[in-house]
């Protein structure tokens, strides 16, 4: 369809040139065969040079029209020799795709396609001009111009897919930039090309999927439906790629990309980049360990999302619990082996964990860098690579600071703690001053699943054999936050320990625990301390559960230690009954029950003292320890001694609940004891001495009918009546000083008639300020 009739008019006036008034009255078409008949190629060029400087590049448009009709018609003439002259005559046809007017434009998309429609594979060393040209077409405001660079594209397409010499390389840093581009055309036009250039067998785009990524994620966040599905097919390729090739694959190179998309505030962005993710933690496997702070800060708040995120929810579950397989107990050891082994080196650049005001921000402010390559190495072999537990804490710390995540998210956290600590134990230890006082506040959690996890961590603390520390005592605890209430801890009287700090850790209360559970102990009768109502909501359960996650006797005896020297006699009094109904109620203390039933070994006796001495603080829970242990006449003893002490409504409820608790299946076997009065004459009698001191309520009548059950002594004598009974021998084998710990009750008891009466003098010159 072309015509040389166009130059016609488009001819200068005044023609001073010799051989331009030749080509204006011989077509260049004719001309050029000629020249090329004639292997003339200075000729060839010196006509291609006239049509591009005095028309193609002229200020007259109808002169820039005829010229590129007329370079479209050299090449044609030229045919195979056409790739000789290509960039004489690609430069000036581009030069005219900038041109103001749209014809002109549609032009030069015209001229090009003839010219490289002529030249074929020849224009493949010019293809990074000819992309940069297109791409600009592709978003050009005109249809028809539009229309004219999608068959030219084509048309290139096709060319770089027949062709086995194509410059990836020289064209990547061209892909790259104009990857960016923020036009809906331009972007489609890339995509198009990446989808082309990486169905291409011969063409490995994958090595250089790094330098693309970022862009690629960019555009899926596009407003198009059409763009956002073309990108969505560019990455799912890549991926069906990388699955099939994994060893060839840049992982660590595109890790930090992933984290930063992971965190987008578009649904399909974030779904996306977490299939990535979890796709990378599965192939690479412990390649992507530098990372873990940057993919825990991604993933951790996504488990919280709701159904409307479900699949994104999903996926970042999978990716959290594969990533969390990858800490192995060698990472404990991992340091150590490396400083005796490798030589000095620069020390490797960790990972900048972000701040809580960034990660909670719509921008993605992530710039992890890792000096040392890393690449993938087949499963067989074991990739040494550091995990850098400090960046992992601190973004699991920084979760739990957060009170905005949801519970999903911290119960993740608390399960990533325990892994740690489960598997790198050592490294965890140098973190848990700093960890231990927010695990303590979460103990106040809203859900009790997260107190569950919680309370697992904290045993987990206490109980490693890691945590032994060397002349710490239990006793140095960490500085408590402002306005905390801090339990008073004098030094151990002489009855107690006369071995000071290091007497604490190692007494008989924590055989097995490490110098942390006592910490632990102290910290939370603080907790509970200072949050009353954490103690009357969940202090039973909190307890409860440590009895099963640790040994119910050390946390008995611990507590019971730190009780008796609690300056606070009110919080004395109140955590020792929340002890004892526990003890006395609790599945989960069957065992520790029955070990304090008999005394029969040192160690008991040694509990029964123990808990004896802060039991003290509440008269009505000493007497039935009393119970508890069979120590019938010691009970009747301080039943007794009820009588010179002030009895208040308080007072007579707990004597009323512990006439419930005598009906309930614990006491069986006292309620049993009743048939044989000879051998257990002080149970009748203290029985009788809880009933006088009830006022005629529903518990006076319960004990009441209870003790008229009691058979007549004389019809219940056997042959053998004479023989003491199993209880009797063991009070008397029992080698426990009774007089001593009646003497202690008196003590404490006397120390709460006395803080009763302040407190009650303190309120009644409130009360008369107040009336003043």
């Amino acid at each position: 369809a072309l015509t040389w009739s166009l130059l016609a008019p488009a001819a200068p006036s005044e023609v001073q040139n010799l051989n331009l008034s030749v080509l204006l009255l011989s077509p260049p078409p004719r001309l050029v065969r000629e020249f090329v008949a004639q292997n003339n190629t200075s000729q060839i060029k010196h006509v291609i040079q006239i049509l591009s400087q005095e028309f193609a590049l002229s200020q007259h448009p109808h002169s820039r029209k005829g010229g590129l009709i007329g370079l479209a018609a050299c090449s044609i003439a030229l045919g195979k020799d056409s790739g000789l002259y290509l960039k004489e005559l690609i430069e000036p046809v581009l030069t005219c795709f900038n041109d103001a007017d749209s014809r002109l434009r549609y032009y030069a998309c015209e001229a090009l396609y003839n010219i490289v429609k002529v030249a074929r594979g020849s224009v493949l060393p010019h293809f990074n001009v000819l992309f940069d040209g297109l791409s600009k077409l592709a978003a050009d405001p005109d249809p028809n111009v539009k229309s004219g660079s999608e068959l030219l594209d084509r048309l290139l397409k096709d060319i770089v897919t027949e062709s086995n010499q194509f410059d990836l390389v020289g064209f990547i840093p061209l892909l790259r930039e104009r990857i960016y581009s923020n036009n809906q055309y331009a972007r489609q036009f890339i995509i198009s090309w990446i989808l082309v250039l990486e169905s291409v067998p011969d063409i490995n785009l994958l090595d250089y999927l790094p330098e693309i990524l970022d862009g690629l994620f960019q555009i899926l966040g596009d407003n198009s439906k059409e763009i956002r599905k073309m990108c969505e097919v560019a990455l799912g390729e890549f991926l069906k790629e990388i699955k099939k090739n994994p060893p060839s694959v840049k992982f660590a190179e595109m890790a930090n990309i992933l984290v930063i998309h992971c965190q987008a505030a578009d649904d399909l962005i974030q779904l996306t980049a977490m299939c990535w993710m979890r796709e990378f933690i599965q192939l690479a496997g412990r390649v992507m360990l530098p990372y873990s702070s940057g993919i825990l800060t991604a993933v951790l708040p996504c488990l919280s999302y709701d159904d409307r995120k479900k699949n994104i929810k999903e996926v970042a579950n999978v990716c959290n619990q594969s990533l969390m397989k990858l800490v192995i107990p060698e990472d404990d050891e991992m340091d150590e082996a490396k400083q005796a082994t490798a030589p000095p080196a620069e020390p490797a650049s960790e990972e900048p964990v972000p701040e809580p005001e960034a990660a909670s921000g719509g921008e993605s402010v992530f710039t992890w860098a890792v000096r040392s390559p890393l690449s993938f190495l087949c499963s067989s072999e074991r990739i040494q690579v550091t995990l850098n537990l400090d960046g992992i804490v601190q973004v699991l710390d920084c979760h739990l600071h957060d009170t905005s995540i949801g519970m999903m998210t911290r119960i993740a956290v608390l399960k990533w703690l325990y892994h740690l600590y489960i598997k790198t134990p050592r490294k965890m230890f140098r973190h848990t001053d700093s960890l231990f006082p927010i695990l303590l506040r979460t103990l106040s959690d809203e859900s009790d699943e997260v107190i569950l996890k919680d309370l697992e961590v904290l045993a987990e603390i206490a109980s490693s054999p890691a945590g032994q520390t060397e002349g710490h005592g239990p006793s140095e605890t960490a500085d408590p936050r402002p306005g905390q209430v801090e339990l008073h801890i004098p030094g151990r009287n002489s009855q107690l320990s006369a071995s000071g700090a290091k007497g604490l850790e190692c007494s008989p209360s924590t055989p097995t625990m490490n110098s942390y559970f006592y910490k632990f102990m102290i910290n939370l009768l603080k907790r509970f301390s200072s949050e009353r109502k954490l103690l009357e909501t969940r202090g039973a359960f909190i307890i409860r559960q440590l009895c099963l996650l640790l040994n119910a006797e050390n946390i008995f005896h611990s507590m019971a230690d730190i009780l008796l020297r609690e300056e606070d006699l009110k919080f004395a009094s109140t955590m020792v009954h929340t002890l004892n109904t526990i003890l006395l109620t609790s599945s989960e203390l069957f065992q520790l029950r029955n070990q304090l039933k008999d005394l029969r070994t040192p160690e008991s006796r040694n509990l029964f003292c123990c808990l004896y001495r802060s039991w003290c603080h509440n008269p009505v829970t000493t007497v039935s320890l009393c119970f508890l242990t069979q120590n019938y006449k010691h009970a009747y003893d301080l039943i007794q001694k009820f009588g010179d002490l002030e009895v208040t409504v308080d007072f007579l409820t707990e004597v009323d609940k512990l006439v419930q608790l005598i009906e309930c299946p614990i006491f069986t076997y006292l309620r049993l004891q009743l048939l044989d009065m000879k051998n257990n004459p002080y149970l009748i009698k203290a029985l009788y001495g809880l009933l006088m001191l009830l006022p005629q309520s529903s518990a006076f009548q319960l004990l009441s009918h209870r003790l008229q059950c009691v058979p007549n002594p004389e019809l219940m004598q056997s042959a053998d009546g004479s023989r003491a009974s199993a209880g009797s021998k063991r009070s008397s084998a029992s080698n426990i000083d009774y007089t001593e710990l009646l003497q202690h009750f008196d003590k404490v008891q006397h120390k709460h008639l006395e803080a009763r009466h302040q407190r009650a003098g303190r309120a009644e010159q409130l009360e008369r300020r107040g009336v003043l």
